[in-house]
């Protein structure tokens, strides 16, 4: 969700959170607001009141909204609505292992909290333009609180406890996806590649258009149509990459093929996946079901992917490979599970921080790049040009990959 105006941004407010408050509710219900101190997790209540905290941060305490990308953010803010919340919200100072020494809201006080700061947003939209930049910020929340949903998600998953993902295209996808049964003639499609021409590929985008200085609002790199309206930084700007031609898997790699990796290998079994006396099965949230040999491979690190391609004599793509086969090649699928490639994160030439500086600067050089989106991604949140990141030995998330042939 990139082309927005008020009333678009209104809706979608609204609906992502009655989402991420249902996904609370899972927890709550199910008494599983407990959970361990370890990495990929956080106290359910911590995650929800983070939200709302960043929601009320960057809109009602952001007194330089109607700057847009030229806020300066070392400016003074309003107060909270919550004194505590910069103690206990702020996800840059508050170290992650301090979270559940923290003496938090309880359940209902942090639900209160969510709805107080979205009440309060949107209350300060209303007074907006459709052409204001300060609508940069309304976007931006919106898409963190979206992937604060698949974490939740994955949160869920690692857990083994009940969890409904009520944003789903279907609420039974995740279980479909993996359970589901296709026919032969599905799978033998899964091994087909398509051939892509040595070309100079452009990466990125050639202006924001949030950036006052830039009106005519063209970030388009590969074609005369304009891009949607908001992208993130590290999206910015265009990186000029020569390609040669190579192969491409069509589809992501698919149980079948990896589970044939492993017997030959003895390499382990992914995490939520066992072999049983007669098959192998899949752990979804909790409940052990049959495993869907053709489906997406799927919590499968970097490392995972290079030992795979390493037995299969084979690569992962890089990430402009993968930028140009998605929006060149037409059946190239991608949305159900991300995809590493084979480049380490970094910022595109000329690249310039936006306001939420923490976003994608800090991690560059240490984290790979996933393109694409999973079945647990947000529809307001997937698009062909969003540049995932993990470290490498990442498998918790909804990760898998792809590969070209050497």
């Amino acid at each position: 969700m990139r082309h927005v105006n008020i009333l678009t941004l209104s809706k979608a407010l609204q609906h992502l959170r009655d989402q991420t408050l249902s996904s609370f509710d899972g927890y709550l219900s199910s008494n599983n607001l407990t959970v361990p101190c370890k990495s990929g997790l956080n106290p359910p209540v911590w995650e929800l009141g983070h939200v709302a905290w960043f929601q009320e941060y960057w809109i009602g305490r952001n007194l330089q909204r109607s700057q847009g990308l030229a806020c300066d953010i070392a400016h003074a803010r309003n107060a909270s609505i919550l004194h505590e919340a910069d103690v206990w919200f702020d996800s840059a100072k508050v170290a992650h292992s301090t979270r559940w020494e923290l003496k938090l809201l309880t359940p209902q006080q942090c639900i209160a909290y969510a709805n107080e700061t979205l009440a309060q947003t949107l209350a300060l939209l209303e007074k907006e333009t459709d052409n204001s930049p300060a609508l940069y910020f309304y976007w931006l929340v919106l898409q963190h609180e979206a992937m604060h949903l698949e974490a939740s998600a994955y949160m869920a998953q690692s857990l083994g406890v009940p969890f409904t993902a009520f944003w789903q295209q279907g609420a039974e996808h995740s279980h479909k996806l993996q359970t589901t049964q296709t026919s032969p003639r599905q799978s033998r499609v899964n091994e087909k590649t398509a051939h892509v021409p040595s070309q100079i590929w452009k990466l990125g985008s050639q202006v924001s258009n949030f950036d006052v200085n830039h009106p005519e609002r063209d970030f388009s790199a590969n074609s005369s149509m304009k891009e949607n309206t908001f992208c993130f930084d590290n999206e910015l700007t265009e990186k000029i990459c020569t390609i040669q031609a190579f192969e491409i898997a069509l589809q992501p790699v698919n149980w079948l093929q990896y589970l044939e990796f492993i017997n030959a290998t003895g390499y382990q079994l992914p995490k939520y996946i066992r072999n049983t006396s007669t098959d192998f099965e899949v752990e979804i949230f909790g409940r052990w079901l049959p495993l869907n040999k053709q489906a997406p491979a799927v919590h499968l690190s970097w490392c995972d992917a290079q030992a795979y391609c390493a037995w299969a004599q084979c690569r992962l793509p890089t990430e402009a490979e993968w930028d140009c086969a998605a929006k060149t090649i037409k059946d190239f699928q991608w949305g159900d599970v991300w995809e590493w490639t084979q480049d380490t994160f970094a910022p595109y030439e000329g690249f310039v921080a936006h306001p939420y500086t923490e976003y994608s600067e800090p991690w560059f050089g240490t984290h790979k790049v996933l393109r694409g989106a999973s079945h647990a991604t947000h529809p307001f949140l997937r698009h062909v040009n969003y540049r995932n990141f993990f470290t490498p030995e990442r498998d918790d998330i909804y990760s898998g990959f792809r590969i070209c042939t050497l």
